[in-house]
């Protein structure tokens, strides 16, 4: 998996992450009459023409980009919802609103794939810019009060946002546990079989010619 064989950054990459929002479902308008279809994650359909239904992320996008549905916009991202959250993230510093997990990856391909069918997008585009930084500087004043306890709870978080404070808190978790507990660092002046090293400030033997 990208990412796990370097700790300085996140443990899965945007696209990623993106990848697994796509099983989020959304609800489509078809303009077209078509057979259930059969996949491994569940059935969907039958699909029939101006009656809504419920379909994964990928499926509505893949139908959208040949021209067969509309899509709906999830109820959170009209303008109104997303002006409140936003006022509830500025008015409440040490709470997150309640968001979908995956709502910055879900609003990004709706953005990039269905665009005509957002009213007012470029407003609900603004607001969760907007909501999404709020949030992100509010994960850096809470770990700014990090302490070192054995647990890290910041409620509401979305997947992006546990994704880019996932690789902080180990490194600092395994940081304060070397602090408070030096004796169980490995001592890197004993050799392999354990026993110690000839310090380094003692005469040495001759090497044998």
């Amino acid at each position: 998996m990208a990412g796990q064989s370097d700790p300085h950054i996140s443990i899965f990459s945007s696209e990623e992450v993106e990848f697994m929002a796509e099983d989020e479902l959304i609800e489509i308008v078809p303009n077209m009459r078509m057979d259930p279809l059969n996949f491994i994650c569940g059935d969907f359909g039958p699909f029939l023409p101006q009656i809504a239904t419920q379909v994964p992320l990928w499926l509505g996008v893949a139908l959208k980009k040949r021209g067969k549905c509309a899509i709906r916009p999830p109820e959170w991202m009209s303008v109104e919802n997303l002006t409140l959250v936003l006022e509830g993230e500025r008015d409440s510093q040490g709470a997150f609103q309640v968001l979908p997990f995956h709502y910055v990856e879900i609003s990004r391909l709706l953005f990039d794939h269905a665009r005509d069918d957002i009213p007012d997008m470029y407003m609900v585009r603004s607001l969760i810019e907007d909501i999404r930084d709020v949030r992100i500087h509010k994960v850096e004043i809470s770990l700014e009060k990090f302490s070192g306890t054995s647990a890290v709870k910041i409620p509401n978080l979305s997947a992006m946002e546990v994704n880019i404070i996932r690789p902080f808190v180990g490194r600092a978790l395994q940081a304060f546990y070397k602090h408070d507990n030096p004796e169980k660092i490995p001592d890197v002046d004993r050799a392999p079989s354990g026993q110690t090293r000839v310090a380094n400030n003692e005469p040495r033997r001759p090497l044998r010619r």
